[in-house]
């Protein structure tokens, strides 16, 4: 039989190694969208959403500015009644709005925003409004015409000057929200693809690991496979070497002892006879011969025992109505022996099995059943034998029947014939074997 070489080294390195790469890989990944998202969340609330709000504060200082300018617009009506110094307290509440707004929206500007922007509005508000008290000074000193020309030239200039370069800012802040949209668009682009990225490796190291596990599996169970091959053949030689042990042990006891209390019985007769009866010599002849022959019939079940020469003389069905009354004799148990159908011939080699399998099984009744009764049953078939051995006793224990060698002989003996054997217990209590052949495995077709 050829033998295939196997590397003894453990996978169990190898994929440990690749389990901290995979966790790391995701740990890594998990780092990296934990920095885009908080990177993302911080780009809508720092400048999304700052930047929305400063364009609220800035369409408040334009609708401001609108005010300031329709104000001086009925300022500047000839059909007016009014005084323009009638027009300080309004002048006064816008101002006061406009500067909260610019406050307001001083603290909102965005980053992108420079520094002479920033000052170029409020210097211009702040000169808007110094223009303003100018007017309003004129106009209490009785200068209307002068206030009136001072809002012509100078104010409406500036408001209009204020408008443009708040619709800039706004320009500004709308160009801002599109590119932190942009950003935040080219972040979720980023995010799926390494997403992608790493589904794909993700998906590549699984399969890599599982062919690793296949190849590894695949290599052991074929070990396992050839050293089950190499198990089966040791002990199928192991059970061929101990039955031809047990057949020499048996015909040199029956050959060899057998024929010496042979000849010792018949010398022992010819000596009683010599003897004379009812001398004490004869007497003692007797006992001696009476005590070689239970010793030369002892000897005789002993072979029978260890190799049932029975099988090859008279079959197996004869061998087992023999042995079946004799072990319950011996062991004290009750047995019950029932055969049912057509017999034919059992070929000797496998009846040899059949028959240590009954004599294992009904020596684990006698032993471990705690029960002094089992039921034997032999049955043919047209496809099969069947032999079945049942106890009503407390049953085998699991470990046991793993363990037990006597049940590993037992199994393979029933493999060595080609059968199965079935040991299950029964839900009443106690156990039932049950050892099932093909008939053409052990059909003998001698003549």
């Amino acid at each position: 039989m050829q033998k295939v070489a196997f590397s003894h080294r453990s996978p169990t390195n190898r994929l440990l190694f690749g389990l901290v790469i995979t966790l790391a890989a995701v740990l890594a990944y998990s780092f990296y969208i934990t920095v885009q998202l908080a990177g993302l969340r911080k780009l809508q609330s720092e400048m999304v959403d700052r930047n929305r709000k400063d364009s609220l504060q800035l369409l408040r200082i334009q609708n401001d500015l609108n005010s300031v300018a329709l104000a001086m617009r009925d300022m500047l009506d000839t059909a007016e009644r009014y005084p323009l110094t009638a027009w300080t307290a309004q002048f006064e509440r816008m101002r006061q709005d406009l500067d909260t707004a610019l406050k307001l929206e001083e603290g909102l500007a965005v980053a992108s925003r420079t520094p002479d922007q920033r000052k170029y509005l409020t210097q211009s508000v702040a000169q808007f409004w110094d223009a303003v008290d100018r007017m309003f000074a004129l106009a209490s000193s009785g200068k209307e015409a002068e206030a009136r020309e001072q809002i012509r030239l100078t104010l409406q200039a500036r408001e209009q000057a204020l408008s443009t370069a708040v619709s800039r800012l706004l320009v500004q802040n709308n160009e801002g929200e599109e590119q932190a949209a942009a950003s935040i668009a080219q972040i979720y682009d980023g995010v799926q693809r390494q997403l992608y990225f790493f589904l794909a490796a993700t998906l590549i190291a699984i399969v890599l690991t599982s062919l690793y596990l296949i190849r590894s599996n695949r290599q052991l169970f074929a070990r396992l496979a050839d050293l089950s091959e190499q198990r089966s053949d040791l002990a199928q030689k192991l059970i061929s070497t101990q039955e031809s042990t047990l057949r020499h042990i048996s015909r040199e006891l029956h050959d060899e002892f057998g024929q010496v209390l042979t000849a010792i019985g018949s010398m022992l007769r010819r000596a009683g006879k010599q003897a004379g009866e009812g001398t004490p010599l004869h007497g003692d002849l007797k006992e001696v011969q009476e005590i070689a022959q239970t010793t030369l019939n002892n000897i005789r079940t002993l072979s029978q025992a260890l190799h049932p020469v029975l099988l090859e003389e008279a079959g197996l069905e004869s061998t087992l109505d023999w042995y079946i009354p004799t072990v319950g004799r011996q062991a004290g148990i009750e047995l019950h022996y029932e055969k049912s159908g057509k017999p034919f011939p059992v070929e000797p080699g496998a009846g040899v099995h059949i028959y240590r399998v009954l004599q294992e099984a009904l020596n684990n009744v006698s032993r471990h059943s705690g029960t002094r009764a089992a039921w034997v049953r032999l049955k043919y078939s047209g496809d099969s034998l069947e032999l079945e051995v049942e106890d009503h006793g407390s049953g085998f224990v699991a470990e046991r029947m793993q363990r037990g060698i006597g049940l590993v002989a037992m199994r393979e003996r029933a493999e060595i014939i080609g059968g199965t054997l079935a040991i299950t217990p029964r839900p009443q209590g106690g156990t039932q074997v049950r050892l099932q052949i093909p008939r053409e495995k052990v059909e003998s077709h001698a003549a």
